[in-house]
């Protein structure tokens, strides 16, 4: 008897039971299963077999779980050999375990869409253009009145030309249309071939850091290498100089980045440095884009794949490094559905496949730079900037009591004006989109709160309305308040459209751009945007987190921090950590090349210990300060957790469930002394797109237990009474407070 083990995307953290159709043999032996698994099929599921799910098979059995006469039939088998390696495999079956997350979602997750819909994909044919036999026999004066066909065919003579390598040259189709009629060139469909790639030489001498780090660098094994570098002190070349060393020993490398945003300028660099494949995968590509970058990955067409948080699931036959950039960054961890962190990923599977990993930033996260400091990690420093590049003057401007324009201190506008009037550029950061946080009457005091969350409505201007920026609530601007119909509605506070507004005002012979989640919704809006900061024209840059990672404008010497004191006065244990990581980003945008930077931070609190000792003392200084409170605190790195959120718009069900969850972790932890528990409680906004969200937080001071004790209790949860009536999920190693 044959039975199907299969993984299907659905919320049960269990595999399901079938039986084989007719495309299967009978006579499967122990060696030839295991080419089955991994492969995808298509079964009926539910009630009835009308709906159809795409799983992947984890193994075949003899014996059912259930009674045979209840198992159903696959619809079809849809690969004849496994769709991913066993290095894949393996890894999906860790996350599963490790995030307490069922096994067919995590496949779902790291599939492109078009295999979890059960296609097949195929690489694009490869155009190329080619000389034709007769062409070879022309004679000199052949064409003489064709002058850019003459010297399209002279180009095709030396060898076959791609698209691009076509235009690149600047010949036209019209002329290689011209070229086919005379039978002089010929059009040439192939798949695409992995050629042998290259390294260009350094267009620069390293500096001694940067050489003594790369002495200390191997990639031989598996080792973790945190690179600790200032803005502007050359961590992309380190990164440039083990990609080339993987690929000169025929290896493939992947490179994981923040932000989508990054994308152009981070493959216009490599692109620039080596002569090889290179593609991307980021949520801005297309469903067939995305398909063909991960086979071409899959197949080891691809030497090099750059891209955002999912691409760590990307099948590579050659990895020999793997490197986060900015591994500090919020954006590697995956806030809902699965919720994976890509860099502690990126280390499993670096250990799994005994490669190095390297970890990149300014500002260390505190759980990385403690790894490093005790040894766990390898610690590479680099401290120095560029000769070429200039200090950078930090100026803590006391606002308290001064008059600010849409946020902005006359100061700050003056410094603004002196800038652009020398040629240069400027970054204006507020990390608030939307042109005012709230509408409130200025009669009767009456706010406009959305309907679904516990969170005011924020003012947009483009196009006027008024909008959650929690559940995407849209409305439009009303004109008069609804509680006593007073039209003197008034905006509190600043967003980016407003200093946008401002600025335009203040200096209209200049472009002033906005860059925040608004302008950028359209594929390559963001390098459109971007395209006269990259001119050097003079220009003022309006931006939220998305524009201070990573990016090197030349020509911008001033940046103005609007607001620096959000963050200091955070509830999550992680605020002030985040607050410096962001500050220390976004000031150092300022003053990257020979021209002298300048970053003003508006604050209320100019003499807060968290700002005296970032920029008196350093990072290092700060996080080792921080580090001492959290151990004090008993707080990661010094205790790891997990949180169990559960929502429901009948806020007793939700209470009711987590009250269940904790009796069980009690039960299932009751001879475990370092566990400790805390909850239901409310997370910070109850309520949020009409369901009331509560929490219970799991704490230890020991990884293995808490997994251990997830792994326990976690099965349980599914069998509690009335837990189809919550929405919950299991959060292991939160980097944000509910």
């Amino acid at each position: 008897m044959i039975i199907l083990q299969i993984a299907l995307p659905v919320p049960l953290r269990r595999t399901f039971d079938y039986l084989p159709n007719g495309e299967f043999k009978t006579d499967l032996t122990p060696a030839n299963r295991s080419e089955l698994i991994g492969c995808r099929c298509e079964v009926p599921f539910g009630k009835g077999n009308g709906r159809k799910l795409v799983g992947i098979i984890t193994d075949i059995k003899t014996e059912a779980s259930l009674d045979i006469s209840k198992l159903k039939h696959i619809t079809r088998l849809i690969d004849q050999s496994p769709l991913v390696s066993t290095h894949f495999f393996d890894l999906c079956v860790w996350v599963s375990t490790y995030y307490q997350h069922a096994l067919g979602e995590v496949f779902d997750t790291a599939l492109p869409k078009k295999l979890r819909q059960g296609e097949q994909i195929t690489l694009t044919p490869q155009i190329l253009w080619s000389a034709t036999t007769e062409s070879r026999g022309l004679s000199d004066n052949a064409l003489k009145n064709a002058r850019t066909q003459k010297a399209a065919l002279n180009h095709l003579l030396n060898r076959s030309l791609s698209l691009a390598e076509l235009k690149d040259l600047g010949i036209k189709n019209t002329t290689l249309k011209e070229l086919e009629k005379k039978n002089l060139a010929v059009k040439i469909e192939q798949n695409p071939k992995p050629t042998p790639p290259s390294v260009n030489p350094t267009p620069y001498s390293l500096s001694q850091e940067q050489s003594q780090a790369l002495e200390r660098f191997s990639l031989q094994g598996f080792n973790t290498w945190l690179l600790e570098g200032s803005t502007g002190s050359g961590k992309t070349e380190i990164y440039l100089q083990a990609i080339a060393q993987a690929i000169s020993k025929g290896n493939q490398a992947l490179v994981l980045i923040p932000e989508i945003g990054l994308s152009p300028q981070t493959i216009a660099r490599f692109n620039a440095r080596f002569n090889a494949e290179i593609v991307t995968l980021n949520s801005a590509m297309n469903d067939t884009e995305r398909a063909e970058s991960w086979l071409k990955a899959k197949l080891g067409i691809a030497d090099i794949v750059i891209g955002t948080r999912s691409s760590i699931f990307t099948p590579m036959p050659r990895l020999g490094v793997i490197i986060i950039d900015e591994e500090h960054d919020l954006s590697f961890k995956q806030q809902d559905g699965l919720r994976y962190n890509a860099r502690d990923l990126a280390i499993v599977r670096a250990q799994k496949l005994d490669i190095p990993v390297i970890l990149g930033s300014a500002t260390p996260t505190l759980e990385t730079l403690h790894n490093a400091r005790s040894g766990r990690f390898q610690h590479l420093k680099l401290t120095a900037k560029p000769k070429h590049q200039s200090e950078t003057v930090i100026d803590l401007q006391d606002v308290c009591g001064k008059t600010l324009y849409q946020g902005l201190s006359q100061e700050s506008l003056a410094e603004l004006k002196h800038t652009l009037d020398q040629g240069q550029q400027a970054l204006v950061f507020i990390n608030r989109r939307g042109f005012a946080p709230a509408l409130i009457c200025h009669h009767c005091g009456w706010v406009a709160k959305c309907g679904n969350c516990d969170a005011n409505m924020t003012v947009h201007h483009h196009p006027h309305h008024l909008r959650c920026h929690h559940c995407d609530h849209q409305k439009p601007l009303l004109r008069q308040c609804p509680s006593c119909f007073s039209p003197e509605l008034t905006d509190i506070g600043t967003g980016t459209e407003k200093v946008e507004q401002l600025l335009q005002q203040q200096f209209p012979d200049h472009p002033v751009i906005r860059v925040d989640r608004d302008t950028t919704q359209k594929k390559n809006a963001f390098t459109q945007l971007l395209e006269p900061v990259y001119e050097g024209q003079p220009s003022l840059l309006i931006g939220t987190q998305m524009l201070v990672k990573g990016h090197h404008f030349p020509k911008l010497t001033l940046v103005v921090v609007v607001d620096a004191d959000g963050g200091l006065l955070s509830g999550d244990f992680r605020g002030t950590e985040r607050t410096a990581q962001i500050l220390l980003q976004v000031a150092g945008r300022a003053g990257r090349e020979e021209l002298a930077g300048k970053v003003i931070i508006q604050t209320h609190h100019p003499d807060h210990p968290l700002l005296e000792t970032l920029f008196q003392s350093g990072y290092s200084q700060f996080a080792s300060e921080l580090l001492e409170e959290r151990q004090l605190t008993e707080m990661p790195p010094f205790s790891y957790l997990a949180i169990v959120r559960a929502e429901s718009r009948n806020p007793q069900e939700a209470i009711q469930f987590l009250t269940s969850c904790r009796e069980s972790l009690n039960h299932h932890s009751s001879a475990t002394a370092n566990v400790h528990l805390l909850g239901p409680l409310p997370a910070a906004m109850e309520r949020k797109n009409q369901n009331y969200r509560f929490f219970v937080q799991i704490k230890s001071t020991n990884r293995p237990t808490l997994q251990a004790l997830l792994c326990s209790a976690v099965p349980s949860f599914e069998k509690i009474p009335g837990n189809a009536k919550v929405r919950w999920s299991v959060d292991v190693d939160p980097q944000e407070m509910p």
